[in-house]
């Protein structure tokens, strides 16, 4: 294997990881914004303190993971690189959050109640889990057709996952 295919294939790997991370992400935020909606009685500073605390949460609990995991498999402490490519694969954690903050931002310039704010972020990241989908079944080469019930497929099964995440109080 060349130099150039062991550094493509390295590139696929961290791609997909961090596109994992983000699907992950875009999954509790769902659960995150719903649980807010359902709870009623929130204001937008506990939005905002919910979805700030609920990502960077993730992002650490994940970085933490990496670290362990890393420190179980290699005997040391990831640096450099290893901890660079941790951070770039984790960020999608850090980022699921902007989607809900500027639409509860909109909410507190008057712009839309901050239950169609939330309601708002819930159909946005269902629809982006929507186009994740798409793009796999299309990636896979199976047509629009079935790119479109692949989408369809991941919109409900995340929407589902949310739904439980947000009865069950996580």
């Amino acid at each position: 294997m060349t130099d150039e295919a062991i550094d493509r294939a390295a590139h696929a790997q961290t791609a997909a990881a961090r596109l994992k991370e983000r699907l992950y992400a875009t999954i509790t935020m769902i659960s995150l914004v719903l649980g807010l909606a359902a709870g009623g009685n929130v204001e937008v500073p506990g939005a905002v303190a919910t979805v700030v605390t609920g990502s960077v949460g993730l992002w650490l609990a994940a970085l933490v993971a990496d670290q362990q995991a890393h420190r179980v498999v290699h005997g040391t402490v990831a640096t450099g690189r290893e901890l660079r490519s941790m951070l770039y694969v984790s960020s999608p954690l850090l980022l699921s959050a902007v989607g809900p903050l500027v639409l509860i931002g909109a909410s507190a310039l008057g712009v839309m109640s901050l239950d169609a704010a939330l309601a708002t972020a819930a159909g946005v990241n269902v629809a982006a889990l929507f186009a994740w989908g798409c793009i796999g079944g299309i990636r896979m080469g199976g047509g629009i057709v079935l790119a479109l019930v692949a989408g369809g497929i991941d919109a409900a099964i995340g929407t589902a996952v949310a739904l439980v995440k947000a009865a069950a109080g996580h």
